[in-house]
Formats: C-alpha cells, sequence, structure tokens
C-alpha cells in the first residue's frame, strides 16, 4: 500500500535548519510535508552555540520566549597557552548586538528542537512523518516527487511544488542533485564530551580555549547547567583509545569533573571537517544546512550557518508560491548564500589552523606571536558578519547585502522587539525622519500592500518611538534616510533621501517581477 500526499514544499531532514524552514514556510500559510527517518529526536546534544543573527531567526518562528529559558549569554571568548597567557579576548561586553540578541549566545539542542518541532506541530499547514527514510527523488516540469518508507516498509509517495534536502553531511539528497563536495582537507578527530555538573558551578570565562599542544582542549558553556570540553586527538593516539568513558573522566579529572560530582551525558569523537557543495539546486530540489556546507567548530557557526539558509530560501519559495515572484528568484539562492558560507568555512578553519597546533616548538612560536598583541589589543571586536553574494539586493548600495538591525521600540505602549510588532510583513520600507509612504505614488503604496510590505517611520513621536535611538544611530552612521529589508532581515536597498523611497519600490519590484534575471535591471536605483 503507497499513501499519497500532496504538498507545496517537501523537506528531507527535520533537524534544526528543515524545521526552521518548515515553520518559515507554514507561517506565510503553505503546506509542508517534513520526512525524517528517525522515529524520535536525537536525544544528545551536538551543536552548542546560536549567535544574534540565528537568535533573531528563532525568535520569527516563534520560540523566543522558551528559547530564553535553555539559552544563555557568552559575550567573550578567551585563548590561552599552556602557561595561563591570554593569546586572544575576543568579543562583545554589551548586552545585545545589532540582531537584537547577545551576539553569542549557548544552548542545548535537545531543547531546541523539542521547541521548534512542538512549534512546527501546531502549524495546520506542516506535516511532520518521522520514522520515514527516502530512497528516492526527482523533479518534474512542475513539481518534485519524493519517495520514502517507514519503519514498518510502507510507502509514501509524495508530490511537492519544491523539496529541499535539509538531511545532513550525508545528504541523500545532494547525491541526487549530482552536486560534488568539496572537502578542503582540513580534518580533525575531537573528542566531544558533554557534562552536567551537579549543583551550582561557576566557569569564568565562561567560553575559553586551552592551546596546549600537550592537548588543545575547548572548554564552553552547553547551555544553562551543561559544560562540553573538547580534546583533540595526538598524533599516535587511536580513536578507540579517545572514543572510551573511562578517557573521557580521566581527561575531565584535572577540571574537578568526576563521577560524584557530575554526570557525563555524552561522548563521541567526531571528525571536524570543510567542506561545501558545488550546487545548492538543480530544478526545483535544493539543499540547505549541513547537506550544502560543514564548518569546523571554533567559530561557532555551523548551525548558525544552516539557519541563515533556511531564512534566506524561505522567503523566495513564499513569494513563488504566492505568485509574487518567478521561479528564477530561486537562482539567487546559492548566489548569495554560498559565498558567505565559504567565508565562514574559511574564518573557521583560520581559527583551527592556530588552536589545533600539537607541536611545542610551533606552538612557541604562536605564543611570542599572539601574546604581546594580546597585551596591546585587549579585547577585540570581531568583525562584522559578511555581506552575502550576489543576488536580489542592489550590488552598488553601501549597506545593501548586510543584516539590518533589531532593537527593542515601543508601539501603543507596548513594548518589544522591532520584529515582533511588524505584523509579519514580507518586506519593510523604513525611515526615521518622516513617514516613507509619503514619497510614494499610490500605486507604489498599493503594490506593496499587494506583497504584504510594511511601510514605516520609526522615531520619536511616530507609531512605532526608537525608544533606544537604535534606528536613528544605524541610518546616521550610514548616512541614509531611509532603507528597504527583506524577510531574512538582509538590506535590499537604502537611500539619501526620503525622496528616492519610490525608487526603491520600483528596483524591488523589478527584480521580483523579471520573467528572468536578465531583465531585472537597475534601472532608477536610489543612491
Amino acid at each position: 500500500m503507497t499513501v499519497a500526499i500532496e504538498t507545496d514544499v517537501a523537506i528531507v531532514g527535520a533537524g534544526p535548519t528543515g524545521l526552521v524552514l518548515a515553520i518559515l514556510i507554514a507561517q506565510r500559510g503553505h503546506r509542508v510535508t517534513l520526512l525524517e527517518r528517525f522515529p524520535v529526536p536525537y536525544p544528545l546534544p551536538r551543536a552548542v552555540h546560536v549567535d544574534h543573527e540565528a537568535a533573531r531567526i528563532l525568535q520569527s518562528v516563534g520560540i523566543a520566549d522558551t528559547l530564553e529559558a535553555f539559552t544563555e549569554a557568552a559575550p567573550i571568548y578567551e585563548w590561552r597557552n599552556a602557561a595561563g597567557d591570554v593569546l586572544l579576548r575576543f568579543g562583545r561586553e554589551r548586552e545585545n548586538g545589532l540582531s537584537g540578541w547577545p551576539d553569542s549566545n549557548m544552548t542545548h539542542q535537545p531543547r531546541l528542537e523539542a521547541a521548534l518541532e512542538a512549534r512546527a506541530r501546531s502549524l495546520e499547514g506542516v506535516n511532520v512523518l518521522r520514522g520515514h527514510s527516502v530512497h528516492w527523488i526527482e523533479g518534474e516540469d512542475d513539481g518534485v516527487v519524493v519517495a520514502a518508507r517507514d519503519d514498518a516498509g510502507a510507502s509514501v509517495l509524495v508530490r511537492a511544488r519544491f523539496a529541499v534536502g535539509c538531511d545532513g553531511a550525508n545528504s541523500f539528497v545532494r547525491e541526487a542533485i549530482a552536486a560534488k563536495w568539496h572537502d578542503q582537507g582540513f580534518a580533525y578527530d575531537w573528542l566531544v564530551v558533554d557534562v552536567r555538573p551537579h549543583g551550582t558551578r561557576v566557569f569564568e570565562p565562561l567560553n575559553w580555549q586551552l592551546c596546549d599542544p600537550a592537548r588543545p582542549t575547548t572548554l564552553v558553556s552547553g547551555g544553562p547547567g551543561r559544560r562540553r570540553w573538547e580534546f583533540m586527538r595526538l598524533p599516535g593516539e587511536t580513536v578507540e583509545q579517545l572514543n572510551d568513558p573511562e578517557t573521557a573522566w580521566q581527561l575531565l579529572a584535572p577540571w574537578d569533573i568526576r563521577p560524584d560530582n557530575a554526570t557525563l551525558e555524552r561522548h563521541a569523537v567526531y571528525t571536524f571537517r570543510a567542506c561545501s557543495a558545488d550546487r545548492w539546486r538543480r530544478g526545483r530540489i535544493l539543499i540547505a544546512g549541513d547537506a550544502a556546507h560543514l564548518m569546523p567548530p571554533f567559530a561557532g557557526q555551523g548551525m548558525c550557518s544552516g539557519f541563515r539558509d533556511a531564512a534566506n530560501l524561505a522567503w523566495k519559495l513564499d513569494l513563488i508560491l504566492s505568485q509574487a515572484a518567478g521561479e528564477w528568484l530561486l537562482d539567487s539562492y546559492e548566489s548569495e548564500r554560498a559565498p558567505h558560507a565559504r567565508q565562514t568555512i574559511d574564518f573557521s578553519v583560520a581559527l583551527g589552523r592556530v588552536i589545533c597546533v600539537a607541536d611545542p616548538d610551533e606552538a612557541a612560536g604562536r605564543d611570542a606571536r599572539m601574546i604581546p598583541a594580546a597585551r596591546a589589543i585587549g579585547l577585540t571586536v570581531p568583525a562584522p558578519s559578511p555581506k552575502i553574494g550576489g543576488g536580489c539586493w542592489l550590488s552598488d548600495d553601501p549597506v545593501a547585502g548586510g543584516l539590518f538591525p533589531q532593537a527593542r521600540v515601543s508601539k501603543s505602549g507596548c513594548t518589544a522587539r522591532f520584529d515582533d510588532l511588524t505584523g509579519g510583513a514580507r518586506f519593510v520600507l523604513l525611515s526615521h525622519l518622516d513617514d516613507p509612504a509619503r514619497f510614494l505614488s499610490p500605486s507604489q503604496r498599493a503594490w506593496l500592500e499587494s506583497i504584504e510590505a510594511l511601510v514605516v517611520q520609526v522615531g520619536p513621536g511616530a507609531a512605532i518611538d526608537d525608544i533606544q535611538g537604535a534606528y536613528g544611530r544605524w541610518l546616521a552612521e550610514h548616512d541614509r534616510a531611509v532603507v528597504l529589508a527583506r524577510p531574512d532581515f538582509t538590506v535590499f536597498g537604502s537611500a539619501s533621501e526620503l525622496a528616492l523611497s519610490g525608487q526603491l519600490v520600483d528596483a524591488l519590484r523589478a527584480r521580483l517581477e523579471a520573467a528572468d534575471p536578465s531583465n531585472s535591471t537597475e534601472a532608477g536605483r536610489a543612491r
């Protein structure tokens, strides 16, 4: 017997990336079918880091309140050598980052996934099929057919408009679209150990890296009440020797972590790799998350990058399914995300090359270079997140392609993060100086309304009060009067004068309504 399912989007893999993508699409009123081969969620922690942008994406899927219950901010990341000298002190000492959340947050992935799955199942348009292994996928002229079997051997045939593989590093969907897996050759084995200390323990600093050639070690939060240690496998040491609970306890002992004062939740040896797919799409079949890229954990960007993929792809699928844009818009998914992911991989590798040093002489040379610099600089402030690759944004605009900020604002006496007061708008046209709607023609206002865009002034005395002054400062710093932001919080374009607001709207409309990318000119662009 074969069960047939009709849906708008089929997603293979119900991990964090697949769940976020499903929620974002379903929140726009579309049908989503999630196919996951494991019958129950993975119960042990894996990823532990969520940056400010990833937290904002999680806010957008409706789990902000629960996220705060199992996440803690970690503003500073220190590197020290074996003698305790500081090699690098990295981060920002501030309450919130550009996206309205702390720059760096440590979380417990099982609780995060549970919150995401509960949110997904609460949406009418989401169908979660656990225990279903996909064994065949094929694109057609007007859609995709996905075949799967459940644990009892029964067949399921899903017909969808689009399909997305969020099925991890060993992705079946990646192979199905004939994508090649580019491995940069940077690979190290590390023992990952997750622990729940008994009672209350204060770890200072919360997150740090021991750059000791005798055993490079990572020590970070695993979310409130949890800790993670990662120990690099040394030359001459086998995976079997390292991947043993007794070995884990021996390595934890110097940190006063013992069986009588802590619970060992997990120990597993992982090979940290740097890989990326050479294509992210074939027709109506796409890939995202670990299916498209893998990176070492030293920048904490693996899961965050998957969330960025989901946010970028979701709004494009939404507009296409709603007939507000042509299918060609999907061409901008890979062109925007792949370069950004590669830069993130390269950054993670660069950090790893400093950390994964097991030769004492090489480590001594590293320390001699880094210790004076750390003393001179003090706190190293991270560079802004790189812009996305070329695609659906104005490439010659000074702020386009980067992140649009989020701050706390006030509306009708209610104080909240800005995104929570925008009513689920797809796009936001915003100014601090005046209402941008005053500078739009009736047809421009009508078109923005048709795509559910928000046109708003955020400032003192406006409908939305910029109580922290964040929007006024950001616009002034960039010499901008008005900005047009996309649903994934990326700036589409901006202008130095409010009178140019209409040109921004026309440029967006040209991009979305073009029959093909070659016709999506930037004529009349705002400056």
